[in-house]
């Protein structure tokens, strides 16, 4: 039995549906708002309840032979909500897996990752990374470039910034920040073939997609691939941080937030030949996986639609 954690977000819907195509015996941990709209034809077993609850999460893992954490709130969380969810919640499930006698926990992180980084969410994930490690378990550690894909919350944010800024957009910095995208198909393949890879037991792997990219040319390929056209203005980082404050006081959410800041804050790549080296696997290509769902996206609607909607309840 497989549990995995966060499986209705943007990695784990994918990741659940995958494992179940393959016929593995699959748990899902969910809390009850997260129980409308199921994105599976074919439901996995579900636990209802939350990872701040040990009696749930007791529940949860007795019986699971391996962990597939993937519960995050880096993309809609405040600092408080990042120690709350990525670290109260992985503390508890911890806890229940060592006694369950759960043999393994796999879990995604993010290339730069460390306990000592001067960005929030680069340090909670290796905070978590540094919990995993000592949590006695055997463990893999993931550590991806940023995932792009048709519901992402990264190279989608910019199509939607450039639609609803008219004229210009705002690059922070100035665009030299290397970065390196992965599809989150191939992540998902990367987790699913790490289950049986003995080699990847108690290892922290860093894997990226098939190229680098500056944000600069990164900004450029959503405009090609988009057909909008803006000025690139290049805006100190901080000025964007305070932008970005005010923006969330008026608007439920921000498309720009302080987490989708602190990945552009130094670059970000791994060695381009790890991902097959690992997994055998020969990434996708960035622009030749945006061209087969971007042009035909509405990113202005899609805006709205996402900085009106509420927050969630985390977990």
């Amino acid at each position: 039995m497989i549990l995995v954690t966060g499986a209705t977000g943007f990695v784990g819907r994918q990741l659940v549906a995958q494992l179940m195509a393959e016929g593995r015996a699959v748990r899902c941990l969910l809390p009850d708002y997260r129980l409308k709209n199921l994105p599976w034809e074919k439901l996995p077993e579900i636990v209802v309840g939350s990872l701040l609850d040990e009696e749930t999460l007791f529940q949860a893992t007795t019986g699971v032979h391996v962990i597939i954490h993937l519960e995050s709130a880096q993309w809609w969380g405040r600092p408080r909500d990042l120690e709350r969810v990525e670290l109260g919640g992985l503390r508890g499930l911890i806890t229940a897996a060592r006694a369950a006698r759960v043999g393994r926990i796999i879990t995604l992180s993010h290339l730069g990752a460390s306990s000592s980084s001067a960005y929030a969410l680069l340090r909670y994930k290796g905070l978590v990374e540094d919990q995993v490690r000592a949590s006695g378990l055997a463990y893999t550690v993931i550590r991806s470039g940023i995932l792009f894909g048709e519901e992402d919350a990264f190279i989608n944010h910019i199509a939607m910034t450039m639609r609803v800024t008219p004229l210009v957009f705002l690059m922070p910095g100035r665009g030299e920040v290397v970065l390196h995208p992965l599809s989150v198909q191939d992540v998902v393949t990367a987790t699913i073939t790490s289950l049986d890879a003995v080699d990847t037991v108690d290892t922290v792997l860093e894997i990226g997609g098939a190229e680098y990219i500056t944000l600069e040319d990164l900004i450029h390929t959503v405009m090609r691939v988009t057909g909008t056209s803006r000025l690139i203005v290049s805006v100190p980082p901080y000025i964007l941080r305070w932008l970005t404050t005010i923006y969330s006081r008026l608007f439920p959410r921000s498309l720009m937030t302080g987490q989708w800041l602190d990945i552009l804050a130094a670059n970000r790549s791994a060695p381009l030949g790890n991902t097959y080296t690992y997994f055998g696997l020969h990434p996708r290509r960035l622009e030749d996986t945006l061209l087969t769902y971007m042009p035909q996206k509405r990113y202005f609607w899609s805006a709205l639609r996402y900085t009106i909607r509420r927050r969630p309840r985390g977990i």
